[in-house]
């Protein structure tokens, strides 16, 4: 697990409650693959109140991805969207779910607009 990554799950728990979230509910299932170890975070959502745990569990969407591409995610590097239509991230499930949560991931670092990094101002 990438420092960025762990980072990123342990904000989501801080925070409790995600306003861009508020009309969700379900739970996500993040793989982070290696080649002999997968790594599982799951997001459980409740109208945008969150949890975060790292049990492999059923859930409505899954992400699966490898450690490096989802560090690059998590920093702003790299675009969720992006990365599934061109292979790089698989997923499975409710995709309104995916994202949805997507939407937590930061921008560019040089871009402009309302997203914000995960660590910043929360």
């Amino acid at each position: 697990m990438t420092d960025a990554t762990a980072k990123f799950f342990e904000s989501l728990e801080r925070r409790g409650h995600e306003p861009l979230l508020e009309k969700a509910t379900g739970t996500l299932r993040v793989d982070l693959r290696t080649d002999h170890y997968t790594e599982h975070w799951t997001i459980h959502i409740n109208r945008g109140d969150l949890s975060v745990s790292r049990e492999q569990r059923d859930a409505e969407a899954v992400v699966g991805s490898s450690p490096e591409l989802f560090e690059r995610l998590v920093r702003g590097e790299e675009n969720a969207v992006a990365a599934m239509l061109r292979g790089d991230m698989t997923v499975f499930g409710n995709l309104q779910l995916i994202l949805r949560v997507e939407r937590l991931f930061p921008g560019p670092p040089d871009a402009r607009g309302p997203r914000r990094g995960f660590g910043k101002g929360r």
